[in-house]
């Protein structure tokens, strides 16, 4: 798939969306994560937003919640699915020789971090506020780092995951949330009350 580079992020995220058929039904009370202090960024983001700049840009908004309709729910649920089933896991050690580096998944690799990107990207090329599309990096069952995607709305906190095809309440995930980007601004980090230190965020799965 490196011969296809830049095709993913480049499709007509419409398409995608009206291409696909799955049934979902969106559950669950108004569930919201406790927010904390402003906290430093996770590892590899702020070398993404160096060489991504566009990706990054923002500054102080106010936060906006989406309203969450059939439509949101199956439109959420369709990336998810596309995007899991689409790229291929692979570390970061793998792919790229380092450690941790985050970056779109241009030649249909990557890990968990990337999975999320492509996500946000394809959300907010679709219309969706930044605003309610959070990169949130948790602790999973196995107590690794990993990054998912928290979808804030008016009937609670969803996240997009590339462990799981489906879409759940954060309060159904069994993990532990450390940190996500600030609703009011994507280059500001707030701690979600798990003190353990999320050094990166860990393997392609």
């Amino acid at each position: 798939m490196a011969g296809n580079k830049g095709r993913i992020t480049g499709f007509v995220v419409a398409a995608i969306l009206c291409g696909l058929t799955v049934s979902a039904h969106a559950a669950g009370e108004k569930l919201y994560a406790s927010l904390g202090d402003t906290t430093r960024a996770p590892i590899g983001w702020v070398e993404f937003c160096s060489e991504n700049p566009v990706e990054c840009r923002g500054g102080a908004t106010q936060p906006r919640d989406i309203v969450i309709t059939q439509t949101a729910w199956k439109d959420l649920v369709r990336v998810n699915r596309w995007v899991n089933e689409t790229i291929k896991p692979l570390t970061d050690m793998d792919h790229w020789g380092v450690i941790e580096k985050w970056s779109l998944p241009d030649d249909g690799y990557g890990d968990c971090e990337d999975y999320v990107l492509l996500k946000r990207k394809m959300l907010i090329e679709a219309g969706w506020p930044r605003e309610a599309l959070l990169i949130t990096v948790v602790r999973d069952k196995k107590g690794d780092g990993h990054a998912v995607l928290t979808v804030k709305t008016n009937k609670g906190e969803y996240v997009l995951d590339n462990q799981n095809e489906n879409v759940l309440a954060w309060t159904e995930t069994g993990y532990r949330f450390v940190k996500r980007q600030s609703q009011s601004d994507p280059n500001q980090w707030v701690s979600l009350g798990d003190n353990r230190p999320a050094t990166a965020t860990a393997s392609a799965r």
